[in-house]
């Protein structure tokens, strides 16, 4: 016999608590949360929330510190959700974005994605203008904040990890003779106010380029999508509609990357495993 509507709407009415909960949770994962606190949130009351958790601690998705009587989410969630960020990887996701960008502008689109305090070249689409860029071809790297991709990278960071790359990476760029303190720390606060970067002369006679940052579904910058072109193609008129274009495909991007997408841990085992799928 099937289940009477009223039992149907019991159980997704438990479900979306139950996930109500959850999300919640991941939102206070450091504090960790008190029965209390979580039914006060949700509207629940605290022998509802108290039973959820208690499902959810069975299935090993939720974890107590008895010491402290707070819930938190377990481990064994996480893992979870690391084998769904491996089905879509960043370059795989971002692809039709650059093709689509290259064919609409004809200038080279690049992907570029934090490595620890560098930025490295994920994906490349050449466009009709031959250019130079600090990363090279795919898999070159750069320091955080040098070329526009590398600081809107860096630009967007939280401001303890920002300060962080900033003190590593100011001696590694000074050769350049440009990047120092007062001037790299203007160009990220400018990047972070306007939520793109561009340059229309810069150290590479002759180019020009823009920038946007890409996030991931937890607002946390991964990433950077970035044109090159010449300095004649990037002038007054034309910078606004390539940094709009750039803009709609970065957020329409950003709501399909998980944060733990092993792309973002290790772009260049990305690089070779996507290399060898196309091989294949």
């Amino acid at each position: 016999m099937p289940s009477a509507p009223s039992d149907d709407a019991h159980r997704r009415g438990a479900m979306h608590r139950t996930f109500q909960i959850l999300r919640t949770m991941g939102e206070q994962q450091h504090e960790g949360v008190r029965v209390t606190s979580l039914a006060k949130k949700l509207g629940l009351t605290q022998a509802t929330t108290h039973r959820l958790l208690q499902g959810l601690m069975e299935e090993g998705v939720v974890e107590q510190d008895r010491q402290h009587k707070l819930y938190r989410l377990s481990l064994d969630l996480f893992c979870l959700a690391a084998q769904a960020g491996a089905v879509n990887d960043l370059r795989s996701l971002a692809r039709p974005a650059l093709l689509r960008l290259n064919a609409s502008l004809g200038d080279t689109v690049l992907l570029l994605v934090r490595s620890g305090f560098d930025a490295v070249c994920l994906d490349r689409v050449e466009g009709q203008y031959p250019i130079r860029t600090f990363t090279g071809d795919v898999g070159g790297r750069v320091a955080l904040g040098v070329g526009q991709g590398a600081l809107v990278i860096l630009a967007h960071l939280p401001e303890a990890e920002h300060e962080e790359v900033l003190r590593y990476n100011l001696p590694r760029i000074r050769h350049y003779n440009v990047y120092d303190e007062v001037y790299l720390r203007t160009e990220v606060r400018k990047a972070r106010e306007l939520g793109y970067c561009a340059r229309t002369n810069g150290l590479l006679e002759g180019m020009a380029g823009i920038a946007v940052p890409v996030f991931d579904r937890n607002r946390s910058v991964v990433a950077a999508l970035s044109v090159g072109t010449h300095v004649s193609r990037l002038n007054d008129e034309r910078l606004p509609i390539v940094r709009d274009m750039l803009a709609r495909e970065a957020q329409q991007l950003s709501a399909q990357i998980n944060p733990f997408d092993p792309t973002l841990r290790h772009p260049m085992h990305s690089m070779v495993a996507s290399t060898s799928r196309r091989a294949l």
